[in-house]
């Protein structure tokens, strides 16, 4: 996010937490998502616990989304959505968290849009 700020792009935040995303929300966030779908998935040590296999979540948002459904703790964290201009990318872009300021700076080089 800190990249992102920096950069001066307009972006909203999913706070699943707290706001915890239905079915409808991940699959939108997935269709939205340049990353690899599996990159929403956390392989952290709840992961591990709970005896997950890192493969059955790659290119498989089905999967994706049934485990974050039932585990919702273990969506990568923050869930970035970019604002941009329309005429410029005809689409909003979402960057997951593992590798944010690779992505953003790679999107938005030098950000002349601003």
């Amino acid at each position: 996010m800190a990249v992102a700020t920096e950069m001066g792009l307009e972006f909203d935040t999913v706070l699943y937490m707290s706001e915890k995303p239905d079915e409808a929300t991940l699959r939108d966030l997935i269709a939205k998502l340049e990353d690899p779908v599996e990159n929403l998935v956390r392989k952290d040590s709840q992961f591990k616990k709970l005896e997950l296999d890192e493969d059955d979540y790659v290119e498989n948002p089905d999967a994706v989304v049934a485990v974050l459904l039932r585990y919702p703790r273990l969506m990568q964290r923050p869930v970035i959505v970019l604002r941009v201009p329309p005429d410029r990318y005809g689409r909003r872009r979402t960057v997951s968290s593992d590798q944010n300021s690779t992505r953003l700076e790679r999107l938005y080089p030098s950000a002349e849009w601003r």
